[in-house]
């Protein structure tokens, strides 16, 4: 279920550093997703690794979900939490799935090009990544009032 924030005049356009900081407390957290995965990968195979064109699809399904889920519902990874990122559209609601299956293959393929649809960033006038762009959506700054307000009502 969409959602419509509230708070959208505290927001501002999310720089490069605030965005690369929260994608390295998400990659952690993906990581884990995916070690977590590998064990039970191996344990399912008799301890053998697997390195199955399966396995890796599996692992990045798992990973589209991870983002998805959090995008949609509150519009925030924990990562993105940590920083005070949202993102949201271009009018201030919660992204759909489709929306979200378009930042993440835009934003693989920001990275495949050496991070490029990151810097573009710092180049265009309202701070867009690639995947921003792709999706029509936007990454906010949020206050520090609503961030705290969204932890006490307990939408972590």
């Amino acid at each position: 279920m969409r959602r419509r924030f509230t708070d959208l005049d505290n927001t501002w356009p999310a720089g490069l550093l605030r965005r690369l900081a929260a994608m390295v407390y998400d990659l952690f957290l993906v990581v884990a997703l995916w070690m977590l995965m590998g064990f039970i990968a191996v344990a399912l195979n008799q301890g053998e690794a697997n390195e199955s064109p399966l396995f890796h699809s599996l692992l990045l399904v798992a990973t589209f979900v991870f983002f998805a889920f959090f995008w949609m519902r509150g519009g925030m990874t924990l990562g993105m939490q940590a920083w005070r990122l949202r993102v949201q559209t271009n009018d201030g609601m919660s992204i759909t799935l489709v929306q979200s299956l378009v930042r993440f293959v835009a934003a693989c393929v920001s990275l495949a090009a050496f991070g490029l649809g990151y810097w573009w960033i710092l180049f265009d006038t309202e701070k867009r990544s690639w995947s921003d762009i792709a999706s029509n959506t936007r990454v906010v700054v949020v206050s520090k009032s609503k961030v705290s307000d969204r932890k006490n009502s307990g939408l972590q």
